[in-house]
């Protein structure tokens, strides 16, 4: 296994949770809160779903999913186009609501893909790469696919939690 199938085998990972976080529920399911500061399903997921979205077409250099795919007007929320969620306050968490979870699942499918093509070619090298200068030490194409990973998963099991404490009710 080679550098690029290990991180396809861990995204792969992320999509599988993804789907089992979102599907079959309702979309008041989706955006119930466990408290008035809670994350809701929707908005974790949404929120993962950008960060993967923003990181990797920034280091591939492309546009967004989220924004070439008509994405962002498909949800229709109330955010400038390059929101991701990062340092939402309550309300805007709140804002973040589906009428179908399939607008989630298939917003993650279409960045999924997007990611699987773009590490088709990594090499090992291309790893080593500084992406990101603004962090001491620099980091590197490696250490930011690691990190969009760790974000995605924490995030996803955070959904998968919430799905477990509606399905106690």
């Amino acid at each position: 296994m080679n550098s690029a199938e290990l991180l396809a085998d861990a995204f792969g990972r992320i999509k599988e949770e993804v789907h089992g976080a979102v599907e079959g529920l309702t979309s008041d399911e989706l955006a119930e809160r466990p408290g008035p500061d809670a994350n809701s399903i929707a908005w974790l997921v949404w929120h993962l779903t950008r960060i993967q979205d923003d990181h990797v077409a920034d280091v591939a250099g492309q546009e967004q999913v989220w924004t070439s795919q008509g994405w962002e007007e498909r949800f229709a929320l109330p955010f400038q186009a390059g929101a991701t969620g990062y340092g939402h306050d309550p309300s805007e968490v709140a804002a973040v609501t589906v009428q179908d979870p399939a607008l989630l699942t298939g917003y993650y499918d279409a960045v999924h893909e997007r990611t699987l093509a773009y590490l088709t070619d990594l090499t090992a090298d291309d790893l080593d790469r500084v992406v990101d200068k603004r962090w001491n030490p620099p980091v590197t194409l490696g250490v930011r696919l690691v990190s969009v990973i760790c974000d995605d998963l924490q995030h996803v099991g955070q959904a998968a939690f919430l799905r477990g404490l509606l399905a106690r009710r």
